[in-house]
């Protein structure tokens, strides 16, 4: 089965349910025809039962002579020899041991099928001569008490024949009907699958050099057109995804070069002729420097790329959220002290919350290093706690340089920096620390939100669940 074309496959099911429900129909037209039949000859056994019950009677004049009899007997030996039946009708009285008093002529030497103490009537089919028969026995009484048996029985040879036509023909349109149908579903779910072979024409088209393909929507909004759409906004991601791998390359591989440029420029400037001991000391702390900054590229790069594979394995415990931004302001406290700007944080109450701490806490040194980066000289950092439906805020708020609106949703990209600081080198930082620290956010689960105006400052809020 799963050798199969869809095609194929599609046909097939199709066969099997259309083979059940041909079974049903062709079922419940034999049943009907056929307990249409046996009811018509039951319905004439009984009408004549009813009418040779009219012309019994029981001598009662007769002591040693109790038997059943016909009350007109001539008449009913001139009927059986002047009327021609085409269906005959075979009559048999029987006493209750099963001796025969009467029976029609048409039976000759024979005897109908007799059941000794029937209490109830009873239609039989059997076969007699050679024809089949259907019989009806009743029981006759007289004074409560058993008297006989009459037995009427027609010729069912017609109807078991028509029945048997039926069947017949039934059985050979079964296969007939069902190998046509094949081919007509074959047919229809060709035209039905058509689209996935377009759809699966253009993917195979599609290479790294030719991303902006799509696949043509369907006119109808069914299940092809949702598949056709589901294919192109997965493209659309896909492109996105390779040109942002370009972008990210691109801009790592300049980060990288220019440290290294500088170191292998100033070393090269340090051999060319004999210096003191100061100017060596002077150019060595340099290269230190540049070597430290690159390993934190690498560190954050190397962060990014976990955060890509989704590789981050969480530690949710418990924490005081009071403590982690503490011990945050602590790391940063000589930056602090070299911007002079002054911490201001409420520490009345103490916020609890489940988050990976070592992750949140990159995310606030981010956060925090940036407020503290961009502050103005003598400027005042807030952090503000509070508890609102359920979740803990995080409020940092800045009275720095700000952020241009056209400029706030791109912050969290990849090596983006703001014009501002593209115009002062002087401020440090390859634009990847906010960029960390949303998709961190992402990871533990926490909403951010930042608004910003130029030249008054920035604040951001955390929403910690």
């Amino acid at each position: 089965m799963n050798n199969l074309s869809l095609k194929n496959r599609i046909a097939f099911y199709y066969i099997i349910s259309a083979a059940l429900l041909i079974s049903v129909v062709f079922f419940s037209i034999y049943t009907i025809v056929s307990i249409t039949v046996n009811t018509h000859i039951n319905d004439h056994l009984k009408t004549e039962v009813k009418e040779y019950q009219k012309k019994l009677s029981h001598d009662e004049d007769d002591e040693d002579d109790e038997e059943l009899e016909l009350i007109n007997h001539e008449e009913w030996e001139n009927r059986e020899h002047n009327e021609v039946f085409v269906d005959p009708v075979y009559l048999q009285i029987s006493d209750p041991g099963g001796n025969v008093i009467e029976k029609s002529a048409n039976l000759k030497n024979k005897e109908l099928l007799f059941e000794k103490k029937l209490q109830i009537e009873k239609i039989t089919n059997f076969k007699f001569s050679g024809n089949s028969i259907r019989q009806i026995q009743v029981p006759l009484f007289y004074e409560r008490k058993l008297d006989g048996y009459l037995m009427v029985a027609v010729s069912i040879d017609e109807e078991t024949a028509i029945l048997e036509k039926l069947s017949t023909i039934l059985y050979i349109l079964f296969p007939f009907v069902l190998v046509l149908l094949f081919f007509i579903a074959q047919f229809i779910a060709g035209r039905s699958i058509k689209p996935i072979n377009s759809i699966i024409a253009v993917s195979d088209s599609i290479n790294n050099n030719n991303l902006k393909t799509r696949i043509p929507l369907p006119k109808n909004k069914d299940e092809l057109y949702i598949l056709s759409e589901t294919v192109n906004n997965l493209l659309d991601r896909i492109a996105n995804t390779i040109d942002r791998e370009k972008q990210f390359t691109s801009d790592a591989s300049h980060e990288l070069r220019t440290p290294l440029a500088v170191i292998k420029g100033t070393l090269e400037v340090l051999i060319r002729k004999p210096r003191n001991t100061e100017e060596y000391q002077q150019k060595v702390n340099f290269c230190i420097s540049e070597v430290d900054r690159m390993n934190n590229l690498v560190d954050q790069l190397l962060l990014l790329a976990r955060l890509e594979n989704q590789k981050l394995f969480l530690r949710i415990e418990k924490q005081k959220l009071n403590e982690i931004v503490n011990e945050t302001l602590f790391h940063f406290t000589d930056k602090i002290l070299e911007r002079q700007v002054s911490i201001s944080q409420n520490t009345e109450n103490i916020f609890f919350i489940n988050t990976d701490k070592y992750l949140l806490t990159i995310v606030l040194q981010n956060f925090i290093s940036n407020a503290i980066k961009y502050s103005k000289a003598n400027g005042i950092i807030k952090i503000d706690m509070e508890t609102l439906d359920s979740k803990t805020i995080l409020k940092i708020s800045d009275e720095g340089i700000g952020i241009a609106k056209d400029e706030i949703e791109k912050v969290f990209n990849s090596f983006y920096r703001t014009t501002y600081t593209n115009n002062h080198p002087e401020i440090e930082g390859i634009g990847l620390g906010l960029s960390i620290a949303k998709r961190l956010c992402d990871v533990l689960n926490i909403d951010l939100a930042i608004t910003s105006e130029e030249n008054k400052g920035t604040t951001l809020m955390l929403y910690i669940n």
